[in-house]
């Protein structure tokens, strides 16, 4: 039996308005596309043309996940950041658009006069997850050398297809092991120029109250940032200096409401200097940035 693909977007955004989907019509035109391995475009000039009963059984059995609540990105494996694509699963977080904040004033620094001379730049990108921090660094600034480090085995794989995806896979060398851990040796001490990351920082109790795409299907360990949400934070705000070298700068992506927790947490340690929180289009925190003090 053949279906056309009208009926098939009409009957799938109304599947997914059931489910309260928040883009039923997007995401259904994502799924199809996926399926037939076309673009949006192609869909819109052949709304008539139908398509055989195999494609429409994939593309249903992608809609019923969708439907459950599954990330779209994990169904697709695919996720655009800062104009790159990333192939994601459950294994790693779905890179978001805020993160993006993060990662241009990273480029800003770079362009920096206590950077703009260096012929190289070591970055650290602690729990790298998918890798989008640190590759697109990379990318973006060919002086990049990333040191990837991530607790989870599946998530460095992740890391290593995406880096070999955007072409930047000589620059980048991989670390197993939790947070700053892997990075605490001699051979390493100051010498990195930026050590940034996107820890976890939901607090532990907020988790199961967040839409179900995240509390479901995002990996838990990538979101549980402890009792108050600011374990990790402590952590690399500690371990950092070790490894900083004069004027490195330590770079973090917060919660909405991280900033004043964050800027006392860096100053306490009379360690940093120059802390700086950055809102998002919102108006919310969303990075902060400090320059490690000279000896």
């Amino acid at each position: 039996m053949l279906i056309s693909i009208r009926d098939l977007i009409n009957e799938g955004v109304k599947k997914l308005e059931t489910a309260k989907i928040a883009s039923p019509l997007l995401d259904v035109q994502l799924l199809l596309c996926h399926v037939l391995e076309v673009d949006k475009v192609f869909l819109y000039c052949h709304m008539n043309d139908t398509i055989d009963l195999q494609k429409a059984e994939e593309f249903n059995k992608l809609l019923e996940k969708r439907y459950k609540g599954c990330p779209l990105q994990y169904i697709t494996n695919k996720q655009e950041f800062m104009g790159l694509d990333f192939y994601v699963d459950e294994n790693v977080l779905i890179p978001r658009p805020d993160t993006e904040i993060l990662v241009e004033k990273i480029l800003e620094i770079m362009k920096g006069e206590n950077f703009i001379k260096k012929r190289s730049i070591n970055i650290a990108d602690i729990g790298s997850g998918s890798g989008a921090i640190g590759l697109s660094l990379a990318k973006y600034e060919t002086r990049c050398k990333v040191h990837s480090v991530d607790i989870s085995e599946n998530a460095l794989k992740i890391t290593t297809r995406n880096s070999e995806n955007l072409e930047v896979k000589q620059r980048v060398k991989l670390y197993k092991g939790d947070m700053l851990s892997p990075l605490l040796n001699k051979e390493l001490e100051k010498s990195f120029d930026i050590i940034v990351s996107n820890p976890p920082y939901i607090p532990s109790d907020e988790i199961d109250s967040l839409q179900i795409e995240v509390s479901k299907y995002e990996p838990r360990l990538a979101l549980d940032g402890g009792l108050d949400g600011l374990e990790y934070y402590r952590e690399i705000i500690t371990a950092s200096p070790k490894l900083l070298a004069k004027n490195g700068v330590l770079a973090f992506e917060i919660g909405w409401n991280q900033g004043e927790d964050l800027k006392k947490l860096l100053k306490e340690t009379g360690e940093y200097k120059n802390v700086e929180v950055i809102k998002d289009l919102a108006n919310l925190d969303r990075v902060v940035i400090a320059v490690l003090n000279p000896d």
